[in-house]
């Protein structure tokens, strides 16, 4: 894949819109939960994302993998309005993020990776906060805050205060922050990182059972055998581009998705000497 010129920026206010190549003409999929087209992005010059498109099917679980600093947080930020691209259009169940921010947002739910939280409000307050914030009434945030709180085990701790929640704790009560205006496409960067086993099975146990409803899950992980046994989709990011997507079993194409991802980024390396570091 070519990498695609990526306009200078222009001084002044930054315009209402963004940059479109004729590569970007490709028309959306409006069927798709997200539908990527084009999308790049350069900081300082290095190209980060370079041209990726990509169609996330309604009621899917999906899976974005590759090596750290491949592109996958930049693309979903991208993908979920965080991040103004270069280049590139995305759309949302068919509405354009980029052109009716609003609208495609309240179809989303986001977790970033590294998201700092208003640790010195309660659990129970940083969820209620998070409602109040997408526009539902009191009642409503109230009863869904302490559905979530119960769904997620954190009912006991509702009024401990998160900056002495554990890590595990914390990654739910910014779940429960990024679901609670029950969004369509719920999108999480490394949701599974610095999470212990338990935590990790009933976050797994709930997003699971969102898609079985018919919501649409996408998570980016460096860690192949969590996404194989999870996912039903996968798409493989190296280096800004897009390598490989479509189902885990086509991706992986008779391997374990772990075999073919090294075959994919071409990281396999064999190391020989050391001999040092070999026991006797």
């Amino acid at each position: 894949m070519s990498t695609p010129d990526v306009p200078r920026a222009a001084s002044g206010p930054v315009p209402p819109t963004y940059a479109v190549s004729p590569l970007t003409e490709q028309p959306l999929d409006h069927r798709a939960a997200i539908s990527i087209r084009n999308l790049s992005k350069s900081f300082g010059g290095k190209l980060a994302v370079g041209g990726v498109s990509l169609d996330i099917p309604a009621g899917s679980f999906y899976g974005i993998v590759g090596p750290n600093g491949a592109g996958k947080t930049t693309t979903l930020s991208m993908a979920t309005g965080l991040l103004r691209p270069d280049l590139g259009r995305v759309s949302v169940h068919g509405i354009d993020v980029w052109r009716d921010p609003a609208a495609a947002k309240k179809q989303l739910g986001v977790l970033p990776d590294g998201l700092r939280l208003f640790d010195r409000l309660t659990g129970a307050q940083l969820i209620a906060y998070a409602g109040e914030l997408r526009g539902l009434d009191r009642e409503t945030v109230r009863a869904r805050t302490y559905d979530l709180l119960a769904t997620l085990g954190l009912a006991d701790d509702a009024d401990t205060l998160v900056v002495d929640y554990s890590a595990g704790m914390t990654k739910k009560v910014a779940l429960a922050s990024a679901l609670i205006h029950a969004p369509r496409v719920i999108v999480l960067d490394e949701p599974f990182e610095s999470v212990d086993p338990v935590s990790a099975a009933g976050i797994r146990e709930l997003l699971t059972g969102f898609v079985a409803s018919g919501g649409t899950v996408v998570v980016s992980s460096h860690v192949m055998d969590l996404v194989q046994r999870m996912c039903s989709h996968v798409a493989v990011v190296a280096r800004g581009l897009l390598l490989a997507s479509g189902t885990v079993d086509d991706v992986r194409a008779g391997e374990s998705l772990e075999d073919r991802f090294v075959q994919l980024v071409g990281g396999a390396q064999v190391t020989e000497g050391l001999s040092w570091l070999q026991s006797s």
